[in-house]
């Protein structure tokens, strides 16, 4: 049992979530109720998915294939680098972020805006790491849902990922060349 502002309580989660604060309380700053949200919109988001999709009766396949894992995981890397990190998609983080500088081929460093829910939206989009499983979510759910089109958009993100490898390994040999 723990006190906490003259109450105390038994909840084990609650309990956690103040030692964590606790914890996180003797060193930097980290706006843990903020993350705590977005893990909340997050579940929210599985959720209603499962909701939706028990209650139009589609059901889960026995099992996804090879093909499909790895065709999965090449377009999650692709979709979450062209939306947390590629020049042309900058308009849409650009509410929650600023331009700081190039860094590779089409691809910017952009620094975090604002306080709050803005954020902490910027961090999501400019994590590729972080949007990864965002994205991993919705074509997963995409393969539940409607396969044939998420097949589709993920052949083509697949292709655009393996097209980089080699405009770059191109790019490179060409400077070995000279």
């Amino acid at each position: 049992m723990s006190i906490a502002n003259g109450q105390r309580t038994r909840n084990p989660i609650v309990r956690m979530g103040r030692r964590v604060r606790r914890t996180y309380e003797a060193g930097e700053e980290r706006p843990l109720h903020r993350y705590a949200a977005v893990i909340g919109v997050y579940t929210a988001c599985v959720g209603a998915l499962g909701a939706v999709g028990r209650a139009r009766g589609v059901r889960l396949p026995e099992r996804f294939t090879a093909q499909d894992t790895v065709l999965l995981c090449a377009a999650t890397h692709k979709a979450s680098r062209l939306l947390s990190k590629e020049a042309v998609t900058s308009p849409l983080r650009a509410p929650f972020t600023r331009y700081q500088e190039a860094t590779g081929e089409a691809e910017v460093n952009e620094t975090v805006r604002g306080t709050g829910a803005r954020h902490t939206i910027g961090e999501l989009l400019t994590c590729p790491f972080c949007l990864g499983v965002w994205v991993s979510s919705g074509l997963t759910a995409g393969m539940v849902f409607a396969p044939r089109i998420t097949r589709l958009v993920s052949t083509a993100l697949t292709a655009v990922a393996a097209s980089d490898f080699v405009q770059l390994a191109y790019d490179g040999a060409k400077h070995r060349a000279h």
